[in-house]
């Protein structure tokens, strides 16, 4: 399926809302003891992270989700609404909004310890008509296909955009449970435009180390892949198109969220039917901003 027209894209994205509690720390953890970190917290997930992103630039942005009914949800409804974001959350009565502790070293990996809260209690029913309409795009997070609780959103989403011939682009999200369990992902291509992934994931979802092989595997099954790189920037596939675009000059801080940014570059441009080296550039663009500073999402900790 072609990309949509720019001016007439509406973003739709379905995924965790979390609150990150990040702790960079410049020296190695001292285990049973204290360790001196920077402390930061602002809302966080993938699909979250994306939403911002995209509305950041400019987009019209609705997000799914749920939340708690504590202090939590009422700290990330502000911060997404201020960030323009329409969200559409709903509140679970006695969960907890989904939180996650973000550990960041010296290098600026991050290595994260998720708690999903009321993100599990997402329903089919918040897949509303009106936001399923002509012109907009699906951008699903894999973690909700990966987690067998909300893995029927997910599909029911992906089936409805698919129905109303929309567009759609699926986040492999981690390369952890998709090791474990590779089903979902597969059984959902079929479904997808884009699919994007780091190389762990790339490499967990086809069991190629390679990335250009992984590459290749996946296109058998997607229109459009991109295979993010770190700091050996992207590469990409779109039919017989192959293309690769390096990454930009950055000081490395942080990499909460550059996936999440590079995703929200990219199908901006995609969207807006642009070439694919354009359209990878602007992610590799977007991801860059997030690097030197703590956190994943376009505004200040």
């Amino acid at each position: 399926m072609t990309a949509a027209t720019h001016g007439s894209v509406s973003f739709v994205l379905i995924g965790d809302l979390m609150i990150d509690i990040a702790a960079v720390t410049n020296e190695p953890i001292n285990y049973a003891s204290d360790t001196p970190a920077r402390i930061s917290i602002q809302p966080g997930g993938g699909a979250a992270t994306t939403a911002a992103w995209l509305a950041h630039l400019g987009e019209d942005v609705h997000l799914i989700g749920a939340l708690g009914d504590d202090f939590l949800a009422r700290m990330f409804r502000e911060a997404l609404t201020a960030q323009g974001v329409h969200l559409h959350a709903a509140e679970i009565a006695g969960a907890s909004t989904g939180t996650c502790i973000v550990l960041v070293d010296a290098t600026g990996e991050r290595t994260m310890l998720p708690d999903p809260g009321a993100n599990l209690a997402i329903e089919v029913a918040q897949l509303t008509d009106s936001l399923f309409t002509s012109g907009a795009h699906l951008h699903l997070s894999g973690y909700t296909l990966l987690n067998p609780t909300t893995r029927g959103v997910g599909q029911a989403a992906l089936a409805r955009a698919r129905a109303r011939q929309l567009t759609s682009s699926l986040d492999l999200a981690s390369a952890a449970p998709i090791a474990v369990n590779r089903d979902p992902i597969w059984a959902a291509l079929d479904e997808v435009d884009v699919l994007l992934a780091n190389r762990d994931e790339a490499a967990a979802l086809t069991g190629l180390a390679d990335t250009d092989a992984a590459l290749a595997a996946l296109t058998q099954a997607v229109d459009t892949v991109v295979i993010k790189c770190g700091p050996g920037g992207a590469v990409a596939a779109q039919g017989h198109l192959r293309c690769a675009v390096p990454a930009l000059p950055a000081k490395v801080i942080d990499t909460t969220g550059a996936g999440d940014a590079f995703a929200a570059g990219f199908l901006a441009g995609w969207c807006a039917g642009r070439e694919l080296p354009e359209a990878v550039a602007a992610g590799v663009q977007e991801a860059t901003r997030t690097l030197s500073r703590v956190g994943g999402g376009p505004m200040a900790p």
